[in-house]
């Protein structure tokens, strides 16, 4: 495997240790990326490192500091912080279960891959993937990577697993602070039913390739303009933008435009799927929005 692992150390349940690597499981997409220029010379800014009072300083030193008040720091070199131990350094221990939907989409923050460091751990790894893939469960734990320790889950993922970081509780914002003033009650059944036949007109299977950065894009189409010496019609650019992004007065008006319009999302509908029926617009009584729903 050509990739350096991100984490080594050992997975423990019980009594029993597996020896496993961890692989970041994604990586940065496409961006562009800026330089600050001092316009009058063209010529990059750059930036030193200075201390008040004294000026530029040299790499070497200096150190990492903790201020617990007004210009007071405590002073910490890495072998001292390298020096805090926690058994999580080198041990992920499975200390609970938790069915797979039990945990908020809200809490993943990064994914990862973990697989066996050797030869002599597969027979153990795959017992724990299989046992987790039967019971629909995902292990829960603490480790402790780059700096801090993260709650991390476990679960499995082809013949691997997959470790993803948990947020904290103290890091997520409560939702009820930001939908309170959303009403609770009933939206219009006809409003509702059009709604679900745009979404079903718009369903089909999954395939990220489908997406592209078009942000990305369209900035890389500037910079080859600006190279040529073309300039971009902003007035044009935002007066488009005003009309895509037009307030929608008539909903009913519009979600009937919206499932006539013919267009589709990027996603693929699965080979030899029929195509979702158009469903009557009239309104529906609550048996028969039932009976439709069962079948």
């Amino acid at each position: 495997m050509a990739a350096r692992p991100y984490w080594k150390g050992q997975i423990r349940l019980a009594l029993v240790s597996i020896p496993v690597e961890v692989y970041s499981a994604t990586k940065s997409g496409a961006t562009i990326a800026f330089n600050q220029i001092h316009e009058p010379s063209g010529k990059r800014v750059r930036y030193e490192k200075v201390v008040p009072g004294i000026g530029p300083v040299d790499v070497d030193e200096i150190v990492k500091g903790f201020q617990y008040a007004k210009d007071k720091y405590v002073l910490l070199d890495e072998e001292e912080i390298e020096g805090v131990r926690l058994e999580s350094r080198k041990t992920l221990e499975l200390t609970q279960f938790v069915e797979a939907n039990d945990i908020d989409m809200i809490y993943f923050e990064k994914p990862y891959y973990v697989v066996p460091a050797d030869d002599l751990a597969e027979e153990a790894f795959v017992v724990l993937r299989e046992a987790l893939r039967q019971t629909g469960r995902v292990g829960l734990g603490q480790l402790a990577m780059r700096g801090r320790e993260h709650i991390v889950s476990l679960k499995p993922c082809g013949r691997g697993l997959v470790m993803e970081t948990l947020r904290y509780a103290d890091e997520v914002h409560k939702a009820a602070s930001y939908f309170r003033d959303i009403p609770e009650g009933n939206p219009d059944e006809e409003l509702l039913d059009l709604a679900t036949t745009l979404i079903d007109k718009k369903t089909g299977s999954f395939d990220a390739s489908d997406f592209h950065d078009r942000y990305v894009d369209a900035l890389r189409d500037l910079i080859e303009r600006k190279k040529k010496g073309k300039t971009l019609d902003l007035d044009e650019s935002d007066a488009q933008a005003g009309a895509d992004g037009s307030n929608v007065i008539d909903l009913m008006a519009a979600l009937k435009k919206s499932i006539g319009d013919g267009k589709r999302s990027p996603a693929k509908r699965t080979a030899g799927k029929a195509p979702a029926t158009r469903r009557k617009r009239g309104r529906k009584t609550p048996a028969k929005a039932s009976a439709r729903k069962r079948a």
